[in-house]
């Protein structure tokens, strides 16, 4: 049933990506040869008599594509994707990306309206011996910053204690109407995977569904998950987490599985940040990605010239490359942890 959960949400957000770029290029008149669902060979296809455009459904529901005329190659076509000026090429390329976001902002709405109360940032009751107890904060005091973040609803704030409360961090809250600075906080700590996070050592007040809550919660929701993922990008650069950190399908599968069992509410939070994940991944400057293809047009638009055909075909099946061998690698490492 995990897996089957999994693939049906990995096939759904592939789908919504894909029904991005293509109906961009639906909008622009770009000639589409083919809109195909997974991967490998054809289990069922149905060609339109208007387009010519061939839709398929194909056997490994790992993956999808749009395969659009003047893509990959240069095409004499008035309707090719390379004979569209450069603004609209840019659109198509970013708008799958920019649908997984949409679609991971409607489910944060949709686990916001759902919930009775929304979390605030306004402390209500501390867990016995908590360490920001004894470090001076106090019941009702609304926090509104966290070391250098800044801090809005209780989801924000949950995300500002994780990666800024590890340590000793000053806090600044709004107490009795004004601004107290309390310096050096201790929260709790958890460890996952060999690194140190702050963990929230008291619980909060919530906040009546309205439709001006359901807007905020749900801005800032989705804000604090973007900034999760942002972050743990950053880690991963800098070498504060090492690629062996990193999931991959096999890894995600799981934690789908794990989320379902804790319930919809989790399995949905889970969706949220798969499909902002998949937004937010597919727009990095990285060659083979629809960020790396967005750079390649952002510089033909800025100095009115495109990069060679060839040196960017070259660049990006390097980078193609190197995505194939990193997952290789992440899905090694996911079997390992599976064994565990």
């Amino acid at each position: 049933m995990t897996v089957v959960i999994a693939i049906l949400i990995f096939g759904f957000l592939i789908f919504i990506h894909e029904l991005g770029h293509y109906l961009t290029a639906r909008m622009f008149n770009v000639g589409i040869n083919e809109f195909a669902l997974g991967m490998g060979p054809k289990m069922f296809s149905r060609t339109s008599k208007k387009t010519g455009t061939v839709y398929s459904l194909r056997l490994l529901p790992i993956g999808g594509y749009v395969s659009m005329v003047g893509e990959d190659e240069d095409s004499t076509d008035e309707n090719a994707l390379n004979n569209k000026p450069v603004w609209q090429r840019m659109i198509v390329v970013a708008a799958g990306a920019f649908m997984n976001v949409l679609v991971g902002v409607l489910t944060v709405l949709v686990i916001v309206s759902s919930n009775e109360l929304n979390a605030t940032n306004i402390v209500a009751k501390f867990s016995e011996n908590a360490n920001s107890e004894q470090r001076g904060l106090q019941v009702n005091d609304e926090i509104i910053k966290v070391g250098n973040q800044k801090v809005y609803t209780g989801r924000d704030m949950l995300e500002a204690i994780m990666f800024e409360g590890a340590e000793p961090v000053d806090v600044i809250v709004i107490r009795n109407g004004e601004k107290v600075v309390l310096e050096d906080v201790i929260f709790g700590q958890i460890t996952e995977k060999g690194l140190v996070f702050g963990q929230i050592d008291f619980t909060v007040y919530g906040e009546s569904r309205t439709l001006g809550s359901i807007i905020k919660h749900t801005y800032f929701y989705s804000k604090s998950t973007v900034g999760i993922i942002w972050k743990s990008l950053v880690y991963l650069v800098t070498g504060k987490v090492g690629v062996e950190q990193m999931s991959g399908p096999i890894g995600v599968t799981s934690a789908i599985g794990d989320a379902a069992k804790m319930g919809i509410k989790n399995l949905l939070d889970m969706c949220a940040l798969l499909a902002l994940n998949l937004g937010i991944f597919n727009m990095l400057p990285f060659p083979a990605l629809d960020g790396g293809r967005f750079v390649f047009m952002l510089y033909e638009l800025i100095f009115r010239k495109p990069v060679k055909r060839e040196v960017e075909g070259y660049i990006h099946f390097a980078g193609l490359c190197l995505l194939m061998l990193l997952m290789v690698f992440v899905g090694f490492n996911d079997i390992k942890n599976l064994f565990k």
